[in-house]
C-alpha cells in the first residue's frame, strides 16, 4: 500500500492545519538543540584512606560541580579562585560592582533595586538543561521565567524597506506567507507567473534551504534541529529519525509550535530571581570556607599519586598537594603556567580557540518598551550589536536594564574600541529600533571578554564552523577530556564539551570527569 500524498492532499492537509499559513518552516518547527534525557544521578565511593584530598583549579559552574559533588561524598576539596569573585563568565553586574577588564576598569553606578542587574555572561537557563536545574533545586536557587522571544520587538535592517523597522510579528508572518505561497505556485505551474532573476532564485533556494534544514538536493532528510536520540555534549549524538510531513500536520498543535522558538533558545527559558550568579551564591554558600579568592595559580606539577599546586596569596607564595585535581582554568592560560604536562596534552590545550562575546547594558531612565507593547523579548539588528534585550522581570517598576549589544560570534569588533567609541556605537544603532533611545538611557556598562581580567576569551571553540570536526580536533579533544598519565589531572569545563557555552555543557563535563575518577577509586580499592 502506498503511503506517498498527493499533491491536492498535501495542499488540503497544510490548509487545514495552517490555514493560509507556512510549510518550509516545517522542519525547524522540531528545532530541539542536544539535550540531557534526565538528570544525572550521582553516587560516589567514599574516598580510600588518605586519598582524600581534592583540588579544584578555578570556581567557574565546573569547579564548584566537583567541589560539591565530592565534598558530598566525602572527599575534602579546596578550591582556589584567582579572582574575588565565583562564577567565571556566570556574571551578573549590579550598583557597585567592578568590571574587571583590563585597560578598561568600570564601576557601576546604576540605582542600587533588586530588579536593577545585568547578566553580563550566561543569562538563560533552557528548560531541557537538567542537571542545572536540578542544581538549582538542590540548593534552593528560586528560578522565574525568561521571555527570550516577543512578536512585539523590532527587526532593522538597513537593506530592508528603506531601514525602516517592523515587528517582530511582521516579518516573520510575511516571511512564511511568501514561501507558503511560492511552494503552492510551484504545485500548480510548470513555471512561476512571474519568474525570478537567476540572483533572486538563488537567494530564495537559499532561504528555503536554511528554513528546512534542506540538504544539498533541496530534500529533507532530517534534522539534528528534531534533537538527538542520544548524546549531544559529550559525543556527536545521534540524530533522530525524520518524521513525515503527513503524520506532523495532522495534529493542530502544530498550530501553538509552529510560531514559537525552538530548541534551547524557545521563547520561554529561564533565570534565577535576582541574577544568574544566583546559581553560584547556591554553590558557595554549601562550600563555605572551601572556596578560597584572589588566589592565583602559579604553577602544576604532576607526581606520582598526586598533584603539586602553587599559588599566591596576599603577595605569598604558597603550595598544596592533592591526590586528585580539577582544572576549568581556561585552557589558553593554563598552558602559560608553569607546569610539567606531557607534551601531548599541552598542544591539546593550546589547539582550542576561544569564543569572542561582546556585552553592553544601560539604565533606562524609564521602561520605554513597555510603553511600546514589549515585555521581555528581543529586538534584532542588522549592525554590530545585533541584538537589543529587554528584562522580563521589574514590570511597570520606574526603571530597568537594557541589554544593548550582544555580539558572540564577532565580539571583537566592540573589544578594540575605546570605552567612549563602544557607547557610541551601541547608542546610535540603537536609535535605529527606538528613535529616542539616546535621550532614555545613561550609565553604560561594557563587557569584552577578551579583555577581562583571568578570562581574556570567551566559550572554549574545538570544531570548524558548523562544528565539523577534523581527525585532528577529535584526537586533541579526546586526549585533553582523558585524565594526565597516573589518572590525577582532569581539564573540565565547557571547553571540555561538544556544546560549549552553556552552563549545562560545564556540568556535563563534570560529571563525565567525576565518573571517571570515582572508577579509578572503586578499581584500586
Amino acid at each position: 500500500m502506498s503511503n506517498s500524498v498527493s499533491r491536492r492532499e498535501f495542499m488540503h492537509l497544510l490548509g487545514s492545519t495552517f490555514g493560509a499559513g507556512a510549510l518550509v518552516h516545517m522542519g525547524a518547527a522540531l528545532s530541539l538543540m542536544p539535550n540531557t534525557a534526565t538528570a544525572a544521578s550521582l553516587s560516589f565511593a567514599a574516598p580510600s584512606p588518605g586519598k582524600e584530598k581534592v583540588l579544584v583549579l578555578g570556581a567557574g559552574i565546573s569547579g564548584l560541580t566537583v567541589a560539591w559533588e565530592l565534598t558530598k561524598a566525602g572527599y575534602d576539596c579546596t578550591v582556589l579562585e584567582a579572582s574575588n569573585r565565583a562564577g567565571g563568565r556566570v556574571m551578573t553586574v549590579r550598583s557597585g560592582d567592578v568590571v574587571d577588564e583590563i585597560g578598561n576598569r568600570q564601576v557601576c553606578e546604576w540605582d542600587d533595586e533588586p530588579h536593577m542587574y545585568f547578566n553580563a555572561g550566561a543569562a538563560r537557563i533552557p528548560s531541557t538543561h537538567r542537571n542545572l536545574l536540578a542544581y538549582c533545586k538542590e540548593l534552593g536557587v528560586e528560578l522565574e521565567m525568561f521571555i527570550n522571544e516577543s512578536k512585539t520587538a523590532y527587526v532593522q535592517d538597513d537593506a530592508m524597506m528603506g531601514g525602516q523597522r517592523i515587528r517582530n510579528g511582521e516579518m516573520s508572518t510575511n516571511v512564511r506567507g511568501f514561501l507558503a505561497e511560492l511552494f503552492a505556485k510551484s504545485y500548480t505551474n510548470a513555471q512561476l507567473d512571474e519568474p525570478f532573476s537567476d540572483s533572486e532564485s538563488e537567494k530564495i533556494l537559499g532561504l528555503i534551504s536554511q528554513f528546512g534544514d534542506l540538504n544539498e538536493n533541496m530534500l529533507y532528510k532530517g534534522s539534528y534541529r528534531a534533537g538527538y536520540v542520544s548524546g549531544g555534549f559529550l559525543d556527536h549524538g545521534v540524530q533522530k529519525d525524520m518524521i513525515a510531513f503527513k503524520k506532523l500536520m495532522q495534529s493542530q498543535m502544530l498550530r501553538l509550535s509552529f510560531t514559537a522558538n525552538e530548541g534551547e533558545t524557545g521563547p520561554m527559558l529561564m533565570q534565577p530571581v535576582g541574577g544568574m550568579d544566583g546559581v553560584i551564591k547556591g554553590f558557595t554558600r554549601a562550600l563555605g570556607e572551601k572556596v578560597i579568592y584572589k588566589a592565583p595559580v602559579m604553577g602544576l606539577t604532576l607526581k606520582e599519586g598526586g598533584v603539586e599546586v602553587s599559588y599566591e596569596r596576599d603577595g605569598v607564595r604558597q603550595s598544596i598537594d592533592a591526590d586528585f585535581c580539577f582544572n576549568c582554568i581556561p585552557s589558553h592560560l593554563m598552558s602559560g603556567i608553569p607546569n610539567n604536562f606531557p607534551s601531548e596534552y599541552l598542544q591539546a590545550m593550546k589547539y582550542i580557540r576561544r569564543g569572542e562575546a561582546y556585552k553592553s547594558a544601560f539604565q533606562a531612565k524609564q521602561r520605554f518598551w513597555e510603553d511600546d507593547d514589549i515585555y521581555g523579548g528581543i529586538s534584532w539588528i542588522n549592525a554590530p550589536i545585533q541584538q537589543i534585550w529587554y528584562p522580563p522581570h521589574g514590570i511597570h517598576k520606574d526603571k530597568g536594564i537594557v541589554l544593548a549589544a550582544y555580539n558572540f560570534g564577532g565580539g571583537m569588533h566592540f573589544t578594540r574600541m575605546t570605552q567612549e567609541q563602544r557607547v557610541e556605537a551601541a547608542l546610535a544603532q540603537g536609535e535605529k529600533l527606538h528613535p529616542n533611545y539616546r535621550e532614555m538611557v545613561e550609565k553604560p556598562i561594557t563587557i569584552a571578554w577578551h579583555r577581562m581580567n583571568h578570562m581574556l576569551g570567551c566559550s572554549g571553540r574545538w570544531g570548524n564552523n558548523g562544528g565539523d570536526w577534523s581527525m585532528e580536533t577529535q584526537s586533541f579533544f579526546n586526549r585533553l577530556q582523558q585524565a594526565t598519565p597516573g589518572g590525577r589531572h582532569y581539564f573540565i569545563g565547557d571547553q571540555m564539551s561538544y556544546h560549549g557555552a552553556w552552563q549545562e555543557s560545564a556540568i556535563a563535563s563534570a560529571h563525565w570527569a567525576l565518573a571517571d575518577m570515582d572508577q579509578r577509586v572503586r578499581a584500586q580499592a
